[in-house]
């Protein structure tokens, strides 16, 4: 038995030990510290008194990391103006040697990693400025970096922190370099001071003008292709994105709004509004206005809220008052000053809160992101989809990007809901036929993109409604409620074209945009290219119209003109048809005037005040990464200096044209298009042309009431918003009819699924072509409103009405919205090259 002298030296050397041990935990920490500068010390400036450059902010993760063993930071790619996307991961010093254990741990809990043990570490994402000018998330990622590692390193012990400082650099040295420019010294609060008025296209977008919060799906920009490579290794458990909104909102944070999607789990919902209840004990304690469960819903899957939600996380968004037009200060219409230092204070709460509860749950989160991967109860099992290689091509990139896995089937005959008919059908599959189960660890996101219709708890929603990826495509597919076996393909034909000198000519098919892709480049290679407006057939082989003919006679003066096209076709993967004779089998040879020759078209698009940004954006990406074909912006400011007669094309996005349109403008344009020229107007730049002379387009309109009796209008003030809803689409799929014989359909079977974004409805042409067209809306997936249905009979899509010499495509539906619609670039390639072809232009 121990003496009790001896009990007391044990006693009193275990207390010393312990003193000994926290006085050494609390010395390094000092030491870190004492390392560590804070952002204010580092920047030279108190934090929140200016915005700081990009390149600031990476200089400042980079000196946290190389004075810190407790956080690192990486490159994960570069921004189209060469800036770099970053992020930190962050955790104890014991985590940290560890970091490659705990990621695969973490993943083995979505059925993903191969290590078996299990995760008690909680994974926390946080994503600040996916909005270039809502900018004061950027600012306090520094502050919430350096707080967790020198005052919050308890909360560190069971959590990994991933900070993306800034997801958008170009769109926020865009606004930061601007304002800085124009602010004044001090900042002026008022409202109507320059430094609170963004020039266009103002700082929210990316270079593309690319709003990149609703790109997480479609993966069409840079940013976000780079950032999934990252995200898809992490999964982390909570995922935050943090925003601005209007001046005069306060804060908003979660619960989310209605609706939210199916697949959301209980837990998900629940745990949304614990992490909100613990920002708001915060918040109440400070006096700080907030709201929850308002606008901002979970349905559409592209949000960096919605995304990591159907990726297993705990998605939400944190909304602070400011945007790019409150500056470092601005007087708000309640009459208080709102200041960046206010801002970015919320934004540090929310971030450092939002730590805390992950922290203080991290083993509910791990059993509860198990279970959501564990989930199977769906009512199509597996999705078979048949259709053009080039465009199961572009789907199988996208389902790469998002670590989704497929095979191809077995022949036979797999039966389900047939999306084209929208009822039950069949298709017989082969080993080309893709196939995309929900047997696999990402099921529940299978699901969300495949499924033919959305289920919705509510029609307000935040965005569109519709997306399913097989009509996005342009692909048949069927939608089947058992598991369809498959297996992966262990070869691919690689195409190797070989030259004939010998030959007339060359011939490749019109289907994708792909292959425009490949005429694009032989026109920058000035090989010249003919297209067939007619069937033809040559050496047993039947043609569709547009396909493109190479001919030795149009290129007699090109050096090495077999060399050429054969390189330029085996660059692209197109399968040419060598023919030694123009003589047709059947249909027109090669010397019809039915067989054209393509213009070297020179296009241009304007951009400007009355241009919608995200809709030129769109346009441009197109032309730049999509076609890679050269066009060129034309700002509204100086139209009136501008050569018409230098371009073949004239572009209009969407926009808002009724002053740039005035008669000088609008007699300009309408003698360029007389006198041979092509304008395309697309979207709600429609309307700026409606009911005048020769541009026949008109708008359709229902019933009008008799205003000559005043009726009182009894609808209750509560359920006016949803009542308007009746004449709303918001983002609904739409069946249309084509008529494919029309060079703007080339490549297009008879019917096409519209992505329609609006309500808005155009009278079917009297005085030119219709070439897609509602005759009986058929809503096929999404929200489309009682009133605006009705509108849509007989309605114009796509079409081409002859003016003089050129002529006017209309594009009603927005073909290249987001880039995701992948089945409309065609139409747009198509009015390019080959609508109104009128006549040789090298």
């Amino acid at each position: 038995m121990l003496s009790l002298l001896g009990l007391f030296e044990t006693n009193y050397l275990m207390k010393n030990y312990y003193l000994i041990i926290g006085l050494l935990f609390l010395s390094f920490h000092l030491v870190t510290a004492q390392k560590i500068k804070s952002p204010s010390e580092f920047l030279g400036y108190e934090l929140g008194s200016q915005f700081s450059r990009h390149a600031d902010v990476v200089n400042y993760f980079n000196h946290v990391a190389e004075n810190s063993p407790m956080a690192e930071y990486h490159t994960y790619g570069k921004t189209n103006e060469r800036r770099p996307l970053t992020y930190a991961v962050i955790s104890s010093k014991e985590n940290m040697a560890k970091l490659e254990n705990i990621r695969g741990s973490h993943l083995n809990n979505a059925g993903i990693g191969n290590n078996q043990s299990d995760s008690e570490i909680a994974i926390v994402w946080l994503s600040y400025n996916v909005h270039g000018n809502e900018a004061s998330s950027t600012e306090a990622s520094m502050k919430t970096i350096y707080k967790l590692i020198t005052e919050k390193q308890d909360w560190l012990k069971n959590t990994v922190v991933i900070i993306d400082p800034c997801v958008n650099p170009d769109g926020r040295d865009r606004y930061t370099n601007w304002y800085n420019q124009v602010k004044a010294e001090p900042y002026n609060i008022t409202q109507e001071a320059d430094e609170h008025h963004e020039p266009w296209p103002g700082g929210r977008p990316n270079h593309y003008l690319f709003d990149l919060n609703r790109d997480w799906a479609w993966a069409t920009q840079i940013e976000t292709q780079e950032r999934l490579k990252i995200y898809n290794q992490w999964l982390p458990h909570i995922h935050v994105d943090f925003h601005e909104q209007g001046i005069n909102d306060p804060y908003y944070f979660a619960p989310a709004a209605e609706p939210f999607h199916e697949v959301i789990t209980p837990f998900q919902r629940d745990f949304q509004t614990r992490i909100g209840k613990n920002h708001a004990k915060y918040f109440d304690e400070e006096g700080w206005l907030y709201f929850t469960g308002e606008r901002f819903d979970l349905l559409y899957p592209s949000y960096g809220d919605t995304y990591p939600t159907y990726m297993g996380a705990i998605g939400m968004t944190y909304e602070q008052a400011g945007h790019g037009r409150a500056g470092l200060g601005i007087k708000t219409d309640e009459g208080y000053v709102l200041t960046l230092k206010d801002r970015l204070e919320h934004h540090f709460t929310t971030g450092i809160s939002t730590v805390e509860v992950a922290s203080k749950n991290a083993s509910e989160l791990n059993n509860e992101f198990q279970n959501y991967f564990n989930s199977d109860d769906f009512e199509y099992a597996s999705y078979a989809l048949q259709g053009n290689s080039d465009k199961l091509n572009a789907l199988k990139t996208l389902l790469d990007r998002h670590e989704i896995k497929y095979s191809y089937a077995n022949s036979g005959k797999i039966s389900g809901y047939s999306f084209n008919s929208s009822s039950t059908g069949s298709l017989n599959s082969d080993e080309n036929t893709l196939i995309v189960s929900t047997n696999q660890p990402k099921a529940k996101m299978v699901k969300v993109l495949f499924e033919p219709k959305t289920k919705l708890a509510d029609s307000l929603t935040y965005d569109i409604t519709a997306w399913s990826l097989p009509y996005a495509y342009g692909l048949d597919a069927i939608a089947s409620n058992k598991i369809i076996p498959g297996s992966e393909k262990t070869s691919v034909n690689q195409i190797e074209n070989k030259a004939n000198p010998k030959a007339a000519g060359y011939i490749s098919k019109w289907n994708s945009l792909q292959d425009a892709q490949f005429l694009a480049d032989l026109i920058k290679s000035e090989v010249k290219v003919r297209f067939s407006e007619v069937p033809f057939e040559s050496n047993g082989e039947n043609y569709a119209p547009g396909s493109l003919i190479i001919t030795k006679s149009d290129n007699r003066k090109l050096e090495n003109f077999d060399s050429k096209v054969i390189e330029i076709a085996n660059k692209h993967e197109r399968l040419l048809l060598t023919t030694e004779t123009s003589f047709a089998g059947s249909g027109p040879d090669f010397g019809s005037s039915d067989i054209k020759i393509i213009n070297h078209q020179k296009v241009g698009l304007l951009k400007g005040d009355e241009v919608s940004s995200l809709n030129f954006g769109e346009i441009w990406y197109f032309f730049e990464q999509d076609l890679n074909y050269p066009v060129t912006p034309l700002n509204s400011a100086y139209f009136n200096r501008v050569n018409l007669n230098e371009f073949d094309i004239l572009i209009m996005p969407e926009g808002w044209y009724s002053e740039f349109l005035e008669d000088k403008n609008l007699e300009k344009i309408t003698s360029w298009v007389e006198s041979g020229g092509k304008l395309i107007a697309v979207g709600n730049a429609i309307s700026n042309f409606i009911d005048k002379e020769g541009f026949g387009i008109r708008e359709n309109k229902t019933e009008e009431k008799d205003t000559t009796a005043t009726e009182p209008n009894l609808i209750p003030y509560a359920k006016r918003e949803r009542e308007s809803i009746k004449n709303m689409i918001t983002g609904s799929i739409i069946e249309t009819r084509l008529d494919n014989t029309h060079p703007l359909a080339f490549g297009y079977e008879e019917n096409y699924f519209t992505l329609k974004l609006s309500s808005d409805s155009y009278s079917l042409l009297s005085n030119g072509y219709n070439v897609s067209y509602i005759k009986e809306p058929k809503i096929v997936s999404g929200f489309a409103g009682s009133e605006a249905v009705k509108n849509l009979k007989n309605s114009l899509i796509f079409g081409e009405v002859p003016m003089g010499e050129g002529s006017i495509v209309y594009m009603v539906d927005n073909p290249l919205f987001r880039a995701f619609w992948e089945n409309g670039k065609l139409f747009f390639a198509n009015a390019i090259f080959f609508t109104n072809n009128t006549g040789y232009d090298y």
